[in-house]
């Protein structure tokens, strides 16, 4: 009878691990509008993703904070700037949204930029990249 029980209960355990599926990252979908594509991202912590776009035909970036995925709404923040930032971004968006915050424009032609999505107080983003 001992060794029923344990079968059962070994097989009960894997099949719940079995079932049991990380969250997934969130997923560029477009936000910036056509003509953008990523050259770059930074996680939020576990709850999302941050995107870095840009447009060859009008040299314009874009920035989307995205959360892994939609939900009731939570506070969700954009930034990005020309590198360095200073004390303010020159483009922000934060609100109480169900999946992202954004999308952000600006121009910055020859010179690196700022940028960062955060989601309830968690931040992720990076400082002077793609400069050019």
């Amino acid at each position: 009878m001992k060794k029923i029980v344990a079968t059962t209960f070994a097989m009960t355990a894997a099949a719940t691990l079995a079932t049991a599926t990380p969250a997934q990252a969130a997923s560029y979908g477009g936000e910036c509008g056509s003509g953008y594509g990523v050259v770059n991202s930074a996680a939020i912590g576990s709850t999302g993703t941050v995107f870095l776009t840009y447009n060859a035909s009008n040299g314009y970036n874009c920035v989307v904070a995205k959360r892994n995925s939609a939900g009731s709404a939570v506070l969700v923040e954009a930034g990005l700037a020309v590198h360095p930032v200073g004390t303010h971004w020159t483009k922000f968006d934060g609100g109480y949204y169900t999946s992202y915050a954004g999308p952000l424009y600006l121009s910055a032609a020859d010179k690196c930029v700022d940028w960062m999505g955060r989601i309830s107080g968690t931040e992720g983003g990076k400082r002077g990249t793609n400069c050019g």
